[in-house]
């Protein structure tokens, strides 16, 4: 009998009694479907037909419901729900295959963080096109999203009002000591970083004025004694023991094993984003890109 029931019923007789039920009317409830009042007729007549029971009943105050199709009708309407999530779900996943998603970030999110999520999502998502633009800074990246070059941005949080961001990762400073340091007690101190030549990027970009600003708080004004623009060379001139540096893990990686690290004597980490234009409408792929670059927060 339940087999039956199954072959038998279908939704749009299933629609057509909940349309009845909102509007207590067969011709209200036609022209709600765009259809004939006939055809709303024929369906409630088969349907009650199919299931042996009197679902509406018709007088001069319209349609009225009985008791067992009010509950017919409020089953209808989960129903109904349901299928139409169905229906949303598979028309997302569908919007997922082809199509393009373009992505801006600064050169060590670029380098370092995405190649693996890029490669687990073309795994994924094997027919969208991925687009990698690399920036010097995040400043870049941000107007990238403004101009409309990109659809979601690896940048550093807190966004202005304009952009919609998700935190991704933490990503903690280091310490970075020439390979003839000698430690002096248990825990490297400002005093002994202060000591050393400090080979460290312009202290005008973002990232640096947190890390002056954090080291000033501790009572301590860090001077450069050479001023370097890539990330690497910090880090080999290090190496080579030149003197010692302070830098993001991610912008430091791959660290030699000759050059030592430490955590700074205050803990510091920036944070970083995926930031979107506030207010777009973007497509599934978008959000499904980001919601594989929260499962990557761990980094190294």
């Amino acid at each position: 009998m339940k087999e039956h029931y199954q072959n038998q019923m279908k939704l749009s007789q299933l629609r057509i009694l909940v349309a009845v039920a909102d509007s207590a009317s067969f011709s209200e409830a036609a022209l709600q479907l765009e259809i004939s009042q006939s055809a709303v007729s024929h369906a409630i007549a088969t349907l009650e037909a199919y299931l042996g029971v009197v679902l509406v009943v018709r007088g001069r105050h319209g349609a009225r419901l009985t008791p067992v199709g009010k509950q017919i009708s409020d089953l209808s309407r989960e129903v109904i729900e349901r299928t139409d999530a169905i229906v949303h779900a598979a028309a997302a996943e569908r919007s997922l295959k082809g199509g393009q998603i373009r992505i801006a970030a600064f050169r060590s999110v670029a380098s370092h963080f995405l190649p693996p999520v890029i490669a687990q999502f073309h795994q994924k998502y094997p027919e969208t096109i991925v687009s990698l633009m690399e920036y010097a800074d995040h400043l870049q990246v941000e107007a990238a999203l403004r101009h409309g070059e990109a659809d979601v941005g690896l940048t550093l949080l807190p966004v202005q009002d304009d952009l919609e961001a998700w935190e991704v990762l933490q990503d903690e400073f280091v310490a970075l000591l020439p390979p003839n340091f000698q430690l002096a007690g248990q825990q490297l101190t400002w005093q002994a970083l202060a000591a050393q030549p400090l080979i460290m990027p312009a202290q005008e970009s973002a990232m640096m004025r947190q890390l002056y600003d954090h080291a000033k708080a501790t009572g301590y004004l860090l001077e450069a004694a050479y001023t370097v623009r890539t990330d690497s060379t910090i880090v080999n001139m290090v190496a080579q023991g030149l003197g010692a540096s302070i830098l993001p893990r991610l912008a430091a990686y791959p660290i030699p094993s000759s050059v030592q690290t430490y955590a700074l004597p205050t803990p510091l980490k920036r944070s970083i984003g995926a930031a979107t234009l506030a207010e777009m409408l973007h497509s599934p792929v978008v959000f499904a890109f980001i919601d594989l670059l929260k499962q990557h927060s761990e980094f190294i």
